[in-house]
């Protein structure tokens, strides 16, 4: 691991995830952190898609910090809650559009290095942190597909310590999964006990 923006990067990627799953408002500046970091160095390996991946995450950073900032909804913690059927289905036809899509743009006008994986690792990746930041809990199902993915293309790629990041972040993915069941289980019982 030779470079300074994937150590940095790593080490801030971690300790955003560990927040996440802890349902910590903390996890996202901490997480803008390893997003400057890896934007830097995906444009320094040619992985475009991620190089937009990178910038869009930007930007979602801020709204998952405003979205979850304690205050914002009378001093109450945004909850977690199951994807909406219809919007599920949205964002499902938009995956299948988009991917194919970006990859087909950035194979036929860029040098982009395994532009279908690549995009298909941006698209999920965008996907899944904008149901992280309304804290739907199939976010992690996302990830989990992206870990899976990420650790492949970066292993490619020759970024190691990613992939290892990767597989870490797939564990981890696993246990936001679990954890964030547990949450929506444990702010559900309320409501049936009330009816």
């Amino acid at each position: 691991m030779n470079n300074p923006y994937e150590i940095v990067g790593t080490a801030f990627g971690l300790l955003s995830v560990w927040l996440t799953i802890r349902r910590s408002v903390w996890c996202w500046p901490t997480g803008l952190v390893n997003v400057v970091c890896f934007f830097v160095m995906f444009y320094e390996v040619k992985l475009y898609a991620e190089l937009i991946t990178y910038a869009v995450f930007f930007g979602l950073g801020i709204y998952g910090w405003w979205k979850w900032s304690p205050g914002k909804n009378a001093d109450t913690e945004l909850p977690v809650t199951r994807t909406p059927h219809r919007l599920a289905a949205v964002l499902i036809a938009l995956a299948l559009i988009w991917t194919p899509i970006q990859g087909y743009w950035l194979h036929q006008y860029t040098d982009a290095a395994l532009p279908y994986w690549d995009s298909t690792i941006t698209v999920l990746s965008l996907l899944a942190q904008w149901m992280m930041a309304r804290k739907y809990l199939e976010n992690w199902l996302l990830w989990i597909a992206v870990d899976v993915l990420g650790i492949g293309v970066y292993q490619a790629k020759g970024l190691y310590a990613t992939a290892g990041l990767y597989a870490v972040f797939l564990i981890l993915a696993t246990s936001g999964l679990v954890a964030w069941w547990r949450a929506f289980a444990a702010e559900r019982k309320p409501d049936r006990a009330s009816t």
